[in-house]
């Protein structure tokens, strides 16, 4: 089932996705040859404590999962698609790393994730990371009332598939809202015109995941969480929470 928030809800989901940005934003600027991902945890955590926010990725354990998630944000360099757990692994010269975090306040969720280049960027991961927001930017002009999920979905893959790159299947976006992860899910490849049509009051969360090597192929890492290309190439993983309103859409993970 599909919650509609009100205005006044959306407003508060907002002030959740503020604090989510804050931290990304917080994250990408301590991120440097060097630093654990640890470390860069401690930084998202901090930002969060200091906004009276709590953690929906702390502690998460859904069905497949061998062990609760163990911090705020989820840190996949290179080959990891997502859900990479922040180690004591310091980030290296031209790694690419992918930030995903989650913000609770007052009861409403926010939730979003960036992907950027640590130190010098070769042409082909910047390449990557382009492509991987705008199809977020498309999957979010797509999300107005009147279209349907499948033209979102359309509308990431597309973006996704004419760059040459493959969509790690079976995952995608989600609706958001008092809790991570609700109905409906936002696949990032589909046919326009399909699937369950868009109105105003529902949240989603919008994440084009992208495969550098253009298979779709992936695997479970030995930590039970992360996910890994299967031909060891790049991944790139961006994500905003987007509500749908009568005046389009409202990006409420922004800084």
């Amino acid at each position: 089932m599909v919650e509609l928030k009100t205005k006044a809800s959306v407003d508060a989901m907002r002030e959740a996705g503020r604090v989510v940005g804050r931290a990304l934003a917080a994250v990408r600027d301590a991120a440097a040859v060097g630093v654990s991902l640890r470390e860069l945890d401690g930084v998202a955590h901090d930002v969060l404590r200091a906004a009276g926010a709590g953690s929906p990725f702390l502690g998460y354990r859904p069905s497949w999962a061998p062990t609760p998630f163990p911090g705020v944000i989820c840190t996949s360099v290179n080959d990891a698609i997502v859900h990479g757990i922040p180690s004591d692994y310091r980030l290296r010269d031209g790694d690419l790393l992918g930030v995903d975090c989650g913000a609770e306040l007052d009861g409403w969720v926010g939730d979003a994730a960036i992907t950027f280049t640590v130190g010098w960027e070769r042409a082909s991961r910047r390449r990557l990371t382009e492509t991987a927001y705008a199809a977020l930017d498309a999957g979010i002009a797509a999300a107005v009332v009147g279209n349907r999920i499948g033209d979102i979905a359309h509308a990431v893959g597309t973006v996704c598939r004419g760059a040459g790159y493959g969509i790690p299947q079976g995952f995608g976006g989600h609706g958001v809202g008092r809790r991570m992860h609700e109905a409906p899910d936002v696949p990032n490849e589909g046919r326009p015109g399909r699937g369950m049509p868009l109105r105003p009051g529902m949240v989603l969360a919008i994440e084009p995941m992208l495969i550098a090597g253009g298979n779709d192929g992936y695997h479970a890492a030995p930590d039970g969480w992360t996910l890994r290309t299967d031909d060891a190439s790049r991944a790139a993983h961006v994500e905003h929470t987007v509500a749908i309103t009568e005046d389009g859409p409202r990006v409420l993970t922004l800084p």
